[in-house]
């Protein structure tokens, strides 16, 4: 992991836990206990397939849920006896957004500005400023409602950004965006740190939003970091070949599961349905010989795919899901 020394707009956290009473004074475990590291203007992909955890960290760290256990700096601050001033250094974007529909845009931006301290002309000046930044330059009169989706979420960003923070969470950005919206806010995102030095710590559903934005990916299941690295060094761990091979029915992909199991070399071999997926060294030269133990065992697939390893397929071989699973 990138190690940091509670430098400012950066994240430490050790054993960070959540538990919930369930019924009949049950403990529910959400995340067991996170370890994690985000070095002052990096931007951080944090993945998982629902129920992994994600959303528990994200609003623990961003102080909106009390830590069970474990310690985190954020932003410079003690997580636990300092809450208000990792407030007062990080901006939070929220999946929902948190605009009014019927409010125009620099009111609502100046309304932000005062809630963190600053005047009226210096959250409307501030404004302008990230505005125009993000291509929004000449709609402050204009309402939220009257916006198209990629407008609403780079206002969303500007919102989160009003009082200069050290550190911005993202949750789901892109989410209901079309392509073209989604890249074009890829773009934004990449100039705030180049450009602003801003700490980036977000969270998506779209491997390749992860793959494009992301200097560094964690990905949590069951309550604990799984997997960490830069895209390129998580797909190079994945020994071989991808393949994804699709059979008739669920129990012919049963007999595939077992069959590839037992094949010398294979890896991370995962059935959902009647898709099963594996990695295989030297996949082109090994897929033959695959294929007709397959057909000996009475379970020829109707379909096969041999790629580099993606990172669905990291993700699955980690996981045992796909991420929009």
């Amino acid at each position: 992991m990138a190690e940091t020394s509670g430098e400012a707009g950066a994240i430490h956290a050790r054993g960070l836990r959540k538990t919930y009473a369930g019924r009949k004074g049950q403990e529910v475990v959400a995340v067991t206990g996170v370890d994690l590291d985000v070095a002052p203007g990096e931007i951080v992909g944090f993945l998982g397939p629902n129920g992994a955890g994600k959303t528990t960290t994200l609003k623990m760290l961003a102080t909106l849920l009390k830590p069970s256990g474990g310690t985190a700096n954020v932003s410079g601050c003690d997580l636990a006896a300092d809450p208000l001033g990792v407030r007062k250094r990080i901006g939070y974007v929220s999946q929902a957004g948190s605009t009014l529909p019927d409010a125009p845009l620099m009111l609502e931006i100046e309304s932000q500005g005062r809630l963190y301290g600053l005047s009226t002309k210096e959250a409307r000046r501030r404004g302008l400023e990230l505005m125009e930044a993000l291509d929004l330059g000449g709609l402050e009169r204009r309402k939220s409602q009257n916006l198209s989706g990629g407008q609403r979420r780079r206002l969303d960003i500007v919102m989160g950004l009003i009082h200069r923070p050290e550190l911005v969470f993202l949750d789901e950005p892109t989410t209901g965006l079309d392509p073209q919206a989604r890249a074009n806010l890829w773009e934004h995102i990449r100039r705030l740190r180049d450009e602003l030095g801003t700490t980036i710590f977000l969270t998506t559903h779209y491997m390749d939003e992860a793959d494009s934005l992301s200097d560094r990916l964690l990905i949590i299941d069951k309550g604990e970091i799984v997997g960490e690295g830069t895209a390129t060094k998580l797909k190079a761990e994945l020994k071989g070949d991808s393949l994804t091979l699709t059979f008739s029915g669920g129990e012919a992909a049963e007999t595939g599961e077992e069959v590839a199991a037992g094949l010398e070399g294979a890896a991370n071999v995962v059935r959902q349905g009647n898709v099963l997926f594996l990695n295989l060294p030297d996949g082109a030269r090994a897929l033959p010989g695959l294929i007709k133990r397959l057909s000996d065992a009475g379970a020829e697939p109707i379909g096969a795919e041999l790629s580099r390893p993606t990172l669905d397929d990291v993700f699955l071989a980690l996981t045992g899901r796909s991420l929009r699973e």
